[in-house]
């Protein structure tokens, strides 16, 4: 366990085992879907698809599936309702087509926002980093990343510890004393954090590390039928969409 809900399911589902490349492919082609076919029915389309690949046959669990989207939602939801509003000399009021823009951005948003959940949920960052060098993506990014997703644990057991022994001195006991606990807890992991980070860098420095942290991947060898799989489904679901349109 890794303490991260999304890494976890990642290294729990049924699709660990399969090439990182094919279901790159099969993402990337539903992220197209979302954006370039019209919403309608293309957007509910692609959101079907990926919440039943991601349920169904990937075997993401479901309570797991849905925190993760939540807040997604939430931004897309805000989201769409600035669209539907404009602001001109007589204040507010409600944009031309208003109902239809704000559809379509939500149906684009959460179509596409679902399609990367299931690419999340069921392919390790540490699966998915060697396939971005592969696709030649620029070194400096994948490091970024890398460095990002590293520290994330160790900001996450930076904010456990405090917060364990913030608990044990009844930090939380009392709204006044939990809104004093909150402020120090986040002053404590920012330093916490930023310390460890920063003897982290200065250890590989000093062993040399000029290029990049390389970690040797499983070997996942493609998959014929999911490859099929990758290609037909967006194909299926534009020609669905055009012909219903």
């Amino acid at each position: 366990m890794t303490g991260l809900a999304v890494d976890d399911a990642a290294w729990a589902s049924a699709w660990r085992r399969r090439a990182p490349g094919d279901k790159l492919l099969l993402c990337a082609g539903l992220v197209g879907c979302a954006l370039l076919l019209p919403p309608w029915p293309g957007a509910l389309l692609v959101a079907a698809s990926a919440v039943a690949l991601a349920l169904g046959p990937a075997r993401v669990p479901a309570g797991t599936f849905l925190r993760a989207i939540r807040w997604p939602l939430a931004f897309i939801a805000i989201g769409a309702g600035t669209a539907v509003v404009t602001v001109d000399g007589g204040g507010l009021g409600w944009a031309p087509d208003a109902a239809e823009r704000a559809g379509a951005l939500a149906g684009r948003a959460v179509a596409g926002s679902a399609a990367v959940l299931l690419l999340a949920t069921t392919t390790p960052m540490s699966d998915l980093l060697p396939q971005l060098r592969r696709l030649r993506v620029p070194a400096a990014v994948v490091e970024i990343a890398s460095v990002t997703y590293r520290l994330l644990f160790v900001l996450l057991d930076s904010l456990g510890t405090v917060r364990e022994a913030q608990a044990a001195r009844m930090g939380w006991s009392s709204p006044r004393r939990s809104y004093r606990s909150a402020g120090m807890l986040a002053a404590a992991v920012l330093t916490r954090s930023w310390d460890r980070a920063r003897r982290m860098q200065e250890g590989l420095a000093g062993r040399g590390m000029e290029t990049g942290l390389r970690v040797l991947p499983d070997a996942q060898p493609s998959s014929r039928p999911f490859l099929a799989l990758g290609l037909a489904l967006p194909v299926g679901i534009a020609a669905v969409t055009l012909v219903v349109r």
